[in-house]
């Protein structure tokens, strides 16, 4: 199975203003998913999808393939990631080249290893899913077995009452995507237009580092999780 490993990586950032090649660690944030692309045996071609001439350097510098600028209209603060994919998919499509799959890798989760994505593209390619993403198990206190929403009368259940489990141990494990990771078949993005499709498999990484790096917070627990693996 070919399958085109996407970075996407666009300059706007405003939680952590130029996050993406922000220093971390001695290295930029970009490097840890860079490292991660290409000590993977699995990947087929791994590239960097900028409109920023800085990160497109950066990755350049990194040894990651940039084959082209994405348009602008593809990097503002609302632009879907799906059309994100479709651009980069349709781009060797015009050039002769097709691949079978596309595995998404966002910047902001740093700390997943080449290893986990070699066993989730093992995991995909087995299950024969439409997609597979890394997800986090969602501890009992947050479950939304026993979660409440706001209505006009008060507090609600989100679940039905025959649904709702009255013990922790009768609750289901629940996740919740972590973003590190996407793996979804090509004919999904250009004919479904979609990240997921009809089926979804999963690979599951709470015994793992993580952060998603969206507010300066997140980049502190992030530098806590890197003196502790130090």
């Amino acid at each position: 199975m070919r399958i085109l490993g996407i970075i996407p990586a666009r300059g706007g950032s405003k939680g952590v203003p130029g996050k993406n090649i922000k220093i971390i660690g001695g290295k930029p944030l970009l490097a840890y998913t860079a490292d991660a692309a290409k000590n993977s045996r699995l990947l087929s071609k791994t590239i960097v999808s900028s409109e920023d001439e800085k990160i497109i350097e950066v990755a350049l510098h990194l040894g990651l393939e940039v084959p082209f600028k994405r348009p602008a209209h593809l990097a503002e603060d609302h632009s879907p990631s799906i059309d994100v994919v479709k651009h980069a998919l349709e781009f060797y499509r015009n050039n002769g080249e097709d691949f079978d799959a596309v595995c998404l890798l966002q910047v902001t989760t740093p700390f997943r290893k080449n290893e986990l994505i070699d066993r989730a593209i093992e995991k995909f390619i087995g299950e024969k899913t439409d997609s597979l993403i890394s997800v986090r198990e969602i501890p009992a206190e947050y479950n939304p077995y026993w979660a409440y929403q706001e209505s006009e009368v008060g507090l609600q259940p989100v679940m039905e009452a025959k649904n709702r489990a009255t013990r922790r141990q009768d609750l289901p494990r629940c996740y919740h995507r972590d973003g590190a990771l996407y793996l979804v078949r090509s004919t999904v993005v250009l004919e479904q237009n979609s990240l997921y499709g009809s089926t979804t498999g999963f690979i599951d990484t709470s015994n793992t580092p993580y952060v998603n790096i969206d507010t300066m917070k997140d980049w502190e627990e992030a530098e806590k999780i890197l003196k502790h693996q130090m």
